[in-house]
């Protein structure tokens, strides 16, 4: 997937795992949270994989780190930079990605977002009317995510299933 001027994503963000720690890797999604500790600023990265921790540090890369002040969440970013293991006591345990973190090298914003209506995280209470107003909002959240993708696994083995006995899918 192509992003902008030749940066490539290469991984989900929920894909990070033992494998990649100590390589660069490309990661593109949405901010889901951003915590702002002085000198580092943690930025939780989120896509249809999952979500892994971006550090930024003046001491990594001092321009990424000033773009990383100004984001917010829902900002569509495109990071590179190298996965480390995270310090045993910073581990998350509710993350399969909480062993690991990316140390910000370059740091791409390639859409701002205003402030959501509601959360984009699963047992909100906002009113249906809402949610309907803001469908491609509410399509983002994990709840809605697994939906989608159950619904593609069972179309497919369906299609596959009537492919096999030489069925033909007709549109009229």
């Amino acid at each position: 997937m192509e992003t902008m001027q030749g940066l490539h994503r290469t991984h989900g963000c929920g894909t990070i795992s033992e494998q990649e720690v100590g390589k660069e890797v490309v990661l593109c999604g949405w901010v889901e949270r951003r915590r702002d500790h002085g000198g580092l600023i943690f930025l939780d990265l989120r896509d249809r994989s999952g979500v892994v921790q971006i550090v930024a540090s003046p001491d990594h890369n001092v321009e990424s780190f000033h773009k990383a002040e100004d984001v917010r969440n829902e900002y569509v970013l495109c990071v590179r930079g190298k996965i480390t293991k995270r310090d045993e006591a910073a581990i998350n345990p509710n993350l399969p990605t909480g062993a690991y973190e990316m140390f910000c090298e370059e740091l791409r914003v390639l859409n701002s977002a205003k402030t959501p209506p509601f959360y984009i995280q699963d047992d909100i209470d906002v009113d249906e009317n809402i949610r309907l107003k803001y469908r491609y909002l509410d399509l983002r959240r994990p709840e809605m995510q697994r939906n989608l993708i159950l619904r593609h696994k069972v179309t497919k083995a369906m299609r596959d299933f009537f492919d096999s006995r030489d069925f033909l899918e007709i549109e009229t």
